[in-house]
């Protein structure tokens, strides 16, 4: 077996299905098929048994997505290790970063990054931060930055802290709330739980939900067009947004959201994991 036939099995493992496993890694549905075919047959093992819903992993299977797991993330390790030993800083830095933080600002910052250092390729994940973390704490990422509150008791750089509030497309007051259309959107759930509490201890009444969409831009948009106000971190708010704004506070203090960068501090030791760091350091001046 080799890298390729680890990343087979743990792809197809993910996903469930050789259709899924086939687009994801480029190849044939009949390609998947064979290679899979071939390491039964060199192992003399059944590795996966296909149902209605996809494939059903025996536990040679499992034995085997496990291995290639340990096996793949020791060939990046010796990869990165080699790498290293080089003066240029180069190698792959695997991210993983909140969806709102890659929309609003990780571009210009990578910009600057891979202009700095052109030899460095990057492997990016975006998604929910908890997700995120658990990607982090599995080892399958080097670095992530992640929204809110955390778990994580090793190193991290809080990169910012802003602040939460109510925006409308015209001036509004807090006690008008309960009364206007409420334009809702999908989020992680602490900042669901972070209005929802908020909501909670200022008014006696649920908010008034219009709509409901799927994403925090499909929202601000269209609470521009004056459908409704919503609750937005000002990570997302621009001047050209034109939208007016009330910071909220609890109990006297201001609602915020922090970002953080975690890392591991033995990751400090490989030259391009510890450029990315100092970079994002002096990108946000934080000595």
């Amino acid at each position: 077996m080799d890298k390729k036939d680890f990343e087979l099995l743990l792809t197809l493992y993910n996903e469930g299905t050789i259709t899924k496993t086939a687009q994801k890694l480029y190849m044939t549905q009949p390609a998947v098929t064979y290679r899979i075919i071939q390491l039964e047959q060199k192992f003399n093992i059944k590795i996966i048994i296909r149902g209605n819903k996809g494939v059903i992993f025996t536990p040679e299977g499992e034995f085997l997505v496990e291995r290639s797991r340990v096996m793949l993330k020791e060939l990046n390790n010796i990869q990165d290790s080699l790498q290293n030993m080089s003066g240029m800083i180069q190698g792959k830095i695997k991210l993983g970063v909140s969806n709102i933080f890659a929309f609003y600002k990780l571009p210009r910052m990578l910009e600057g990054f891979l202009t700095k250092y052109p030899n460095v390729e990057i492997e990016l994940t975006t998604g929910w931060s908890s997700d995120n973390l658990k990607l982090f704490h599995s080892e399958d990422i080097h670095i992530a930055v992640v929204r809110g509150e955390h778990n994580w008791q090793g190193e991290n750089i809080v990169l910012d802290n802003e602040s939460i509030c109510i925006a409308s497309k015209n001036e509004i007051s807090l006690d008008d709330l309960p009364h206007l259309n409420f334009i809702s959107y999908q989020t992680d759930l602490q900042l669901k739980n972070t209005f929802e509490n908020w909501w909670k201890d200022t008014f006696t009444v649920p908010p008034k939900i219009s709509m409901h969409v799927d994403r925090m831009e499909t929202s601000k948009e269209l609470v521009k067009r004056g459908l409704g106000f919503s609750i937005f971190p000002s990570i997302c708010l621009q001047e050209s947004d034109a939208l007016k704004t009330i910071d909220l506070e609890t109990n006297g203090k201001p609602l915020s959201r922090t970002t953080s960068l975690l890392f591991r501090n033995e990751h400090r030791e490989l030259k391009v994991l510890n450029a990315f760091i100092q970079f994002v350091r002096d990108y946000y001046n934080i000595s």
